[in-house]
């Protein structure tokens, strides 16, 4: 099999670095609809308090990621990625040793912060840059795709930890990986170097400039409105999902069996959805993929529920969970230039993580005052057909000249 014309040694030693330290940290923000059930059990807490530190920990990483993807845009993405690896592993610690305020503190806030600066901006911002545009999103959907596979790899053995070890041991081993991946971090640093653009990819807007520009244009707007949307329901899905299979008299393991065949074709939708972002119009992929998502919820919930409608929802879900990615950073790119996609993808990403906080705060609030996920089910879906209208009056074309690679 002939090798891709864009995968040098250089991207791809971004991709193998930049992946492990998201699988890590993606894969431990990933297994907390698993710790939420145990963990609240085992500190005697009601499920909001567990949720709400959640919450506080997807809006945390939210609104840290414009900071950190400037920051990779203008220091390089492997000292973020370094600072994030210890700040995650410090954050996890205190959760594991703390009481409900130094879990909302270190899960909310500290962790958050370390999930912003090991998360997409790792590898989109200098693939993004490394790689010409007509290649630019296949190879953001690839890295993501390699990410996703090892966060897949994390919810099984996140599984198995809490039933060997229990929910609080099994944190401070997820908090020895996170800083154990500090060292990728030189290898990431290697790849940066060795694909650094010419000065002709630069451009002359200033980073206070290019923001201005970007929250100027009414498409960028409606893309931060669209991933506001995608935030909500991820994380509505990946943190209550367990919970609501349990009232429906599902076996304890569905939930984690779940989980896994969404991270399991979650890499295949990622690096599927960037082909098709790099062959169609991104803007159109995206309202495909918020449409897909309300179709299978309102199904789901509407239909049976056994192992057979279960696996279906996860698999569909799956192939849309991260998918969302590669088009909007793709987008982000076309419209914008590559020079400060982290600092913009970054700020776009800030709404999907309000989304998030709202996802996973008011599931466990409506629950705990109705005994029921229904009216948080009809808004999730509700609200993927609204995305699905939102993107489709973008305005993609390029703002940019074409410049060399």
């Amino acid at each position: 099999m002939r090798r891709p014309v864009w995968l040098t040694p250089a991207v791809l030693t971004i991709f193998l670095s930049g992946a492990a330290m998201m699988s890590v940290s993606m894969g431990s923000r990933q297994s907390q609809g698993l710790l939420i059930g145990p963990l609240s059990l085992d500190r005697d807490w009601p499920l909001a308090t567990f949720s709400l530190a959640v919450a506080v920990h997807n809006l945390m990483w939210g609104f840290f990621q414009p900071f950190a993807g400037a920051a990779a845009d203008r220091w390089g993405a492997a000292r973020v990625a370094a600072l994030g690896a210890l700040a995650f592993g410090i954050g996890m610690m205190m959760t594991a040793s703390g009481g409900a305020l130094m879990t909302t503190i270190g899960l909310g806030v500290v962790s958050g912060f370390g999930l912003a600066a090991t998360s997409f901006a790792v590898v989109v911002g200098p693939v993004s840059r490394a790689v010409s545009p007509q290649h630019r999103t296949v190879a953001m959907g690839a890295g993501q795709a390699l990410g996703s596979f090892g966060m897949m790899a994390m919810i099984p053995l996140s599984q198995w930890m809490i039933g060997t070890y229990g929910a609080t041991q099994t944190i401070w081993i997820l908090a020895t990986f996170s800083l154990a991946s500090i060292p990728l971090a030189f290898i990431l640093n290697r790849g940066e170097k060795a694909s650094r653009p010419p000065l002709t990819v630069v451009g002359d807007l200033t980073m206070k400039e290019a923001l201005r520009e970007a929250w100027r244009h009414p498409g960028y707007r409606l893309l931060a409105a669209g991933f506001f949307v995608c935030g909500f329901q991820v994380t509505f899905i990946g943190v209550h999902l367990p919970g609501y299979l349990a009232l429906c008299g599902m076996s304890q393991g569905a939930g984690a069996t779940a989980l896994l065949v969404i991270g399991a074709f979650n890499v295949l939708g990622t690096w599927g959805m960037g082909h098709l972002s790099q062959r169609y119009r991104p803007k159109h992929v995206l309202s495909l993929i918020y449409l897909g998502r309300a179709i299978a919820t309102i199904a789901f919930v509407m239909g049976p529920k056994n192992e057979i409608t279960l696996l279906a929802f996860a698999a569909s879900m799956g192939l849309m969970w991260l998918s969302t990615v590669p088009p909007t950073s793709g987008l982000i790119a076309t419209v914008f230039g590559p020079r400060y996609l982290g600092m913009l993808f970054g700020l776009v990403f800030f709404t999907h993580q309000v989304g998030s906080f709202l996802g996973s705060w008011l599931g466990g609030i409506i629950y705990d005052a109705t005994l029921s996920y229904d009216v948080m089910w009809m808004g999730t879906a509700i609200l993927g057909v609204v995305a699905a209208i939102l993107h489709l009056p973008i305005n993609d074309r390029s703002l940019r000249a074409a410049q060399p690679a």
